[in-house]
């Protein structure tokens, strides 16, 4: 059912990865259709619509608390696809796997940076725009 904060989130979402909200629907609704549901509502249409933290901030937040966890890779890669797709840097994700390697260990940021150079060599080979 699309609501308010569906529309939010769709519209922020493909801020991020153009058709985004439309992988999520067909990755989930199938199996997961209320999943897929609260990531647009919550994650994109709340969370991510919220005021006091630019956009930018907020993927290096993302991209920080997913290699941190350790155990969302796919997750990982499609955040650091996003914040290359709005301007952050390929510099500056190696700086934020530095960073972590400080807080959350040396594997968290050993993976995390070997996520993002799969990410970058990917975007290399589809001539991806990247920064």
């Amino acid at each position: 059912m699309k609501n308010e904060r569906f529309e939010r989130g769709s519209k922020k979402i493909n801020q991020l990865m153009e058709g985004a909200d439309q992988s999520i629907l067909k990755g989930l609704s199938k199996i997961a259709p209320d999943l897929a549901n609260y990531v647009l509502e919550f994650i994109f249409g709340d969370l991510y619509c919220r005021e006091g933290l630019d956009l930018k901030t907020k993927q290096i937040l993302t991209i920080t608390i997913l290699a941190t966890l350790g155990n969302a890779k796919p997750q990982l890669a499609y955040h650091i696809n996003c914040a290359l797709n709005i301007g952050i840097t390929r510099e500056e994700i190696i700086h934020i796997m530095t960073h972590i390697a400080g807080y959350a260990g040396f594997p968290a940021a050993l993976n995390g940076t070997a996520t993002a150079k799969e990410v970058f060599t990917e975007r290399d080979q589809k001539k991806i725009e990247n920064n």
